[in-house]
């Protein structure tokens, strides 16, 4: 029985900063679902804000290495989809609030 939450995967994701805006990727609402199986293998599904972002393998790698470093995880799977696109209202309100500064309305 794996003891790892989806809770837990989410919190040790939120540790990934997005170098661009300065928020992390769960506040950014980049991360969709994370699915724990019983032999403690995880998949992340997570999109990013834009399909060209320069940094699209290593944002990867990173949300890979912080589930990875969770005790017993085991092999970890990090999927990026594109639907559903993601857009601003998916971010926590501070991002939000943060973002619209910068942002044409």
């Amino acid at each position: 029985m794996c003891e790892i939450t989806k809770e837990r995967v989410f919190e040790a994701i939120s540790t990934v900063i997005d170098p661009e805006v300065g928020f992390n990727l769960v506040e950014m609402g980049l991360i969709y679902d994370a699915i724990v199986e019983e032999s403690c293998n995880v998949k992340v599904i997570m999109t990013l804000s834009t399909r060209g972002c320069p940094l699209h393998q290593m944002i990867k790698m990173w949300v890979q290495e912080a589930v990875e470093k969770i005790d017993n995880a085991g092999i970890v799977e990090v999927d990026v989809v594109w639907e559903p696109a993601w857009n601003i209202s998916m971010a926590d309100d501070n991002v939000k609030e943060a973002l619209a500064g910068g942002m044409p309305s």
